[in-house]
């Protein structure tokens, strides 16, 4: 189901995580558990993974993981501001080393002038801070999910 590529990544990540004994949890809006999916299919993923929440929509980042309605109004749920209370939201939820979120605009339709098709923000939260990277994938659905879930498993092996 995944480039050899993101999955030999993800491998790496899922095996120094073990190693390390790092907790991970991510909340997922524009690529519907794609990354919660990739890193179960390791063996021991459950000593490593606590879970994931799909925030497809704004009630269900609202009800999951408490993100606040006037951010969603203010800035809409593919932005900075609503990244970073995703990450914050799933932070809260369990003890972790590690969270991650990721919201955007996979296409083929959903973009405005001000947010093309491709459009990503991925949170980060660990003990060191929380950081939110802005991407901007080209090519179909299928190129910018699989981006997406590989710029995190990128992030994520940069802070282990």
């Amino acid at each position: 189901m995944f480039p050899i590529k993101i999955k030999n990544k993800a491998e790496k990540v899922v095996k120094l995580c073990l190693k390390k004994r790092i907790k991970l949890a991510f909340a997922e809006s524009c690529t519907g558990g794609l990354l919660s999916s990739l890193i179960t299919s390791f063996p021991n993923s459950s000593k490593i993974f606590i879970g994931g929440f799909i925030t497809y929509s704004n009630l269900s980042k609202q009800n999951m993981i408490g993100v606040k309605s006037k951010t969603l109004k203010k800035y809409g749920a593919v932005s900075q501001e609503v990244a970073k209370e995703m990450v914050k939201g799933v932070w809260k939820k369990d003890k972790l080393n590690i969270a991650l979120s990721i919201t955007g605009i996979a296409g083929p339709t959903g973009q405005t002038k001000k947010k093309r098709v491709g459009l990503i923000y991925i949170g980060l939260k660990s003990k060191k801070g929380t950081i939110v990277n802005e991407f901007n994938f080209k090519g179909n659905r299928q190129k910018i999910r699989y981006a997406s879930v590989e710029k995190a498993i990128d992030l994520i092996s940069s802070i282990i």
